[in-house]
């Protein structure tokens, strides 16, 4: 299940279906009218400006609050077994999750305004929060991997639960139990856990990324299959856009695979502009949530940049600066290197040795040749006592005074070229998921 490590394009290989490597290009796609099949996948950052946090990221995904309910590991919240025994702290989770506490966020509506456009082909989900649905997706263009709290059932018999009575027992926190007196067992939504199969709709659609014109992935880490094999079935030469935070899966492995490393909707907003339905996409999201709403999400928006801005600078500064102090030491060990060579070419004059020529000395310093160091003043008495015909224990003393260095030069390393949008480094990362399954 980790992520897959692939080879990035080189940033010169030529293209083959887009003109280049962007959302421009992309969009010239789509109004050219060579792109009217799109399929769209995705995960819990599509979902986090809405306030919702995704399951795996430190601290602050779901996974890490849930420390509070004492489980055994925080995915036990999501373990059928575990559910059979307690079923509470899955709807104290619910509680929190449940639709109609959050509102879609512009990504939502961009895919929505695809449907609408009829160029949508399909959309397949990893969330679990029905925001798609609340934008307006046409529910038989969804395909919600992981299921979702649209609907419910009881686990023994499988009758559907009512949904005016499960509105209820959520906001209480409560789990309610089957309609049926001589079942009674418990009730949960169609969300897939741990030990449970997925939709039999996913595996009716696995083959529609194959017959798509483009593809469109946003806010997901391709932890989770078979979920993130997805994109790997799209066709060679078909377009492939990654809307996310960090390079994910095989994407910016193939000729027209293009990185857009933001979160989903600063990204999405670029791609609006480019197609020129930018006005229509904010009119079309600001009517649905209201003006209150759209100013908190981009109020939470704007913080999330600024302190990615920031870390970056960080980054940034602490890199100048460790190439700074690499710089002085490269320049303490050339004058190092000079100070040894002038020692030793004063100390051959005064004995008498031959002395090599400097550009010789720096050649077998940067072959890693013992050099050697000036004789100390001890040395040079012990040797003087020798020649007078002493009783060797100059000689002895001259070799105890006389050290070598050798020196190795750093190797340069070289850094791989990638390719995204917007022409920064990416590395392979894993992100948040929004819902675990086998």
């Amino acid at each position: 299940m980790g992520q897959e490590q692939s080879s990035l394009i080189d940033p010169d290989a030529p293209t083959e279906t887009l003109s280049e490597r962007s959302l421009r290009a992309v969009a010239q796609l789509i109004k050219k009218g060579d792109a009217k099949k799109i399929v769209v996948m995705t995960g819990a950052g599509i979902s986090t400006a809405a306030g919702i946090p995704d399951f795996r990221s430190p601290k602050t995904g779901l996974y890490h609050n849930l420390s509070r309910f004492n489980l055994p590991h925080p995915e036990a919240v999501f373990e059928i077994d575990f559910f059979r025994r307690n079923p509470e702290p899955f709807y104290l989770l619910a509680k929190e999750l449940y639709p109609g506490n959050f509102s879609p966020t512009v990504s939502h509506v961009f895919i929505s305004l695809l449907a609408k456009k009829g160029l949508l082909r399909m959309l397949f989900t990893q969330n679990i929060d029905c925001l798609e649905r609340a934008a307006g997706v046409p529910a038989d263009k969804i395909v919600e991997a992981h299921g979702s709290f649209a609907t419910q059932r009881c686990i023994d018999c499988r009758t559907e639960f009512p949904d005016h009575m499960m509105h209820g027992f959520v906001k209480r926190g409560e789990a309610p139990r089957c309609v049926r007196q001589v079942c009674q067992g418990l009730v949960k939504p169609d969300i897939v856990f741990f030990g449970e199969q997925l939709p039999e709709n996913f595996y009716n659609n696995i083959h529609v990324p194959a017959t798509a014109d483009l593809v469109l992935v946003m806010g997901t880490s391709l932890l989770v299959h078979p979920f993130a094999g997805l994109p790997r079935n799209a066709r060679e030469r078909v377009p492939r856009v990654l809307f996310n935070l960090e390079r994910v899966g095989d994407l910016g492995t193939r000729a027209d695979d293009v990185l857009v490393l933001s979160d989903c909707d600063s990204g999405v907003r670029k791609l609006a502009d480019e197609l020129g339905w930018r006005e229509e996409l904010e009119a079309a999201w600001r009517k649905l949530v209201g003006d209150k709403e759209a100013d908190r999400q981009l109020s939470k928006t704007a913080k999330e940049e600024a302190i990615r801005d920031e870390l970056d600078q960080l980054v940034g500064d602490v890199e100048d600066k460790l190439a700074i102090s690499a710089d002085a030491e490269d320049d303490r060990a050339e004058a190092n290197l000079d100070t040894q060579q002038k020692e030793t070419n004063a100390s051959a004059s005064t004995s008498g040795q031959d002395v090599p020529e400097t550009a010789d000395a720096q050649k077998r310093v940067g072959d890693g040749v013992p050099v050697p160091v000036s004789e100390s003043a001890e040395a040079r008495e012990g040797a003087a006592a020798e020649k007078e015909g002493g009783d060797g224990k100059g000689k002895a003393d001259t070799d105890k005074g006389k050290e070598t260095l050798t020196f190795e030069p750093l190797k340069p390393t070289a850094e791989k070229p990638v390719t995204e949008e917007g022409g920064s480094k990416t590395e392979d990362q894993g992100g948040g998921d929004k819902k675990p399954v086998v």
